[in-house]
């Protein structure tokens, strides 16, 4: 049993790695997104986020997925990334 759990953790080690380039990536995009937001109070967008965890919602059950987890996921993901644009945002 032991043997088989290093493999399992072998696998979601290499799985972490490729989102870890993922989130490279969306910070990326967030960072220039940021630049094109003149006023701070365009860094959140109420709307989007309840479009994006109903889109994620759908998905996850669509795929055998517990909602919960993905739900969580996603909204820490979101506020993790209007924290950072709060931090960088820079006033023109």
């Amino acid at each position: 049993m032991k043997n088989n759990l290093g493999k399992y953790r072998s696998k979601v080690d290499k799985l972490d790695n490729s989102i870890f380039i993922l989130i490279k990536k969306r910070t990326k995009l967030v960072k220039n997104m940021l630049v094109l937001k003149k006023f701070k109070k365009e860094i959140v967008d109420q709307k989007r986020i309840n479009n994006i965890l109903k889109k994620i919602r759908i998905k996850s059950i669509q795929n055998g997925i517990d909602p919960k987890i993905t739900k969580r996921i996603w909204k820490s993901m979101i506020w993790s990334y209007v924290d950072f644009q709060r931090r960088n945002f820079k006033k023109k």
